[in-house]
């Protein structure tokens, strides 16, 4: 029975879902290796938590693990779930939580497949609409009106898996280099993982619209009658990693509360190390280039770090300047590796904060998501009693006012400077996009600030009553 069946019965019907595969007793202890997995699930009495459970909570689980005795891989998860028709709040989770499995079965059957093991079960489950709907937008990949936001729901969530391994299949990027699948695979699910989820804005969602926004800048015709495929190999996994780990909040706020990753960096370039840091340890925990000679993997991971830097927007006016001078003495010579190195690396930043240039209808979702996090990143200085940072004081700025500060001072210049480089059709959708949707913004100005001024009496009343804040621990990513 599908999801799609389920939703047909009468409103006030419930239903045990159990999907009937071959699991470990929960008599049995489960294997210290199983629960210290990284992909590892369990699932608790009260609620669905992903991770190892308590080991006295072990008596009290609803679901179980099986596993494959010969390399002691988790195969199939068994969850026992209520399932309620109903239009609550309560429903929703439950169907939220079965749309996780949904793609928690398209993990397991994939890399059985990848492993060479046959299929056994038939998995029913498999909602083969959404991935054909998937499948079709996929073929439209290279459209800047691309929603990405739609594709994460059709993958179930996994939209920076699925588009990253497309568009590598898509280059011949995997013959090429001779890259193991499940290798390549499992990479890029721990990516994925290592996007925090609950972050308004940096998350896996925004890496998959970077990734998606790059290779629309890769088919460009400057680039894609120059770039080598080592080029694009490097291109895509840097826009797939380039905000890895991000914890949510800026380098300032890091450097201001003496977090580890500060020191550790020396306040340069705190996030962007961090997050290139982090790429190279999936790519050695994983192997995925362990065939390669130890000095190509060294290049490619050393070249990796350059380009994930490059992003870092307080560095923003000397690349900017680079690439100006470039262009007015007309030296650009993409024959010559370096300076195709350095377009990838204006194209890596113009993928990043490409949101502005979006249609109004996707930009205004990542306007307000990353505003969201600027505020959330503020409450938190508050509950600290830190001095909060600039655009993050969500009673002094409106999403409105941040918006066209950032086009006017930070994108209006580098999206200038990219159309001399590449100036074709999507050179100027992009500028017409962003001049559209700051006009929009400018016409939204009276209204927000109305709102703001409505809500400003009761801001004291909600910061007492505990708006959601995060506490950034002193500690490495979250398990």
């Amino acid at each position: 029975m599908t999801p799609r069946d389920v939703k047909r019965r009468s409103p006030d019907c419930s239903m045990e879902v159990c999907y009937q595969l071959p699991v470990l007793p929960l008599d049995r202890p489960v294997p210290k290796h199983v629960l210290s997995r990284r992909g590892a699930i369990s699932f608790s009495s009260s609620s669905s938590l992903f991770g190892a459970p308590d080991p006295r909570q072990l008596s009290q689980r609803r679901g179980a693990i099986s596993y494959d005795s010969s390399d002691q891989t988790a195969l199939y998860i068994r969850m026992l779930a209520r399932l309620s028709c109903g239009s609550s709040p309560a429903d929703s989770g439950t169907e939220k939580r079965v749309h996780r499995l949904l793609s928690f079965q398209r993990y397991l059957h994939s890399s059985r497949l990848l492993r060479g093991i046959p299929q056994q079960i038939p998995l029913h489950i498999l909602d083969e609409d959404y991935s054909g709907q998937a499948r079709c937008m996929l073929e439209k990949v290279g459209n800047w009106n691309f929603d990405i936001f739609l594709f994460d729901k059709l993958t179930n969530g996994n939209s920076l898996i699925t588009l990253t391994l497309h568009l590598l299949n898509q280059y011949g990027l995997v013959d090429l280099f001779q890259l193991d699948m499940v290798k390549l695979w499992r990479f890029l699910v721990l990516v994925q993982e290592d996007y925090h989820n609950d972050n308004p804005y940096h998350n896996s969602v925004h890496a998959a619209d970077v990734t998606q926004a790059m290779y629309c800048y890769l088919q460009e015709p400057m680039l894609s009658k120059s770039l080598t495929s080592y080029d694009i190999l490097l291109g895509l996994l840097a826009a797939a990693t380039h905000d890895l780990d991000h914890p949510g909040v800026n380098q300032p706020f890091l450097i201001k509360t003496d977090h580890y990753l500060a020191t550790l960096y020396r306040n340069t370039s705190v996030l962007e190390n961090h997050h290139w840091k982090s790429a190279v340890g999936l790519l050695r925990e994983t192997g995925l280039f362990s065939h390669l000679p130890p000095e190509d993997s060294m290049n490619m991971e050393r070249e990796l770090g350059s380009l994930i830097l490059a992003t870092d927007i307080s560095r923003q006016n000397d690349y900017l300047s680079r690439f100006r001078t470039h262009l007015d003495q007309e030296s650009l010579c993409l024959s010559n590796a370096s300076h195709r190195h350095f377009v990838l690396q204006m194209a890596l930043k113009c993928a990043d904060i490409c949101n502005p240039c979006r249609p109004w209808e996707l930009s205004k979702q990542w306007s307000e998501k990353v505003t969201e996090e600027f505020f959330e990143q503020g409450d938190i200085e508050k509950k600290h009693k830190l001095q909060v940072s600039p655009l993050c004081d969500r009673e002094t700025n409106t999403v409105g006012n941040i918006q066209i500060g950032f086009m006017t001072y930070v994108a209006e210049p580098l999206f200038g400077e990219w159309a001399r480089f590449s100036d074709t059709r999507l050179s100027q959708t992009m500028l017409g996009h962003m001049g559209l949707n700051k006009a929009s913004w400018g016409g939204l100005q009276p209204e927000q600030t109305a709102v703001s001024e409505e809500t400003e009496p009761s801001a004291a009343g909600a910061d007492a009553g505990g708006s959601r804040s995060k506490e950034i621990p002193q500690g490495s990513r979250e398990s």
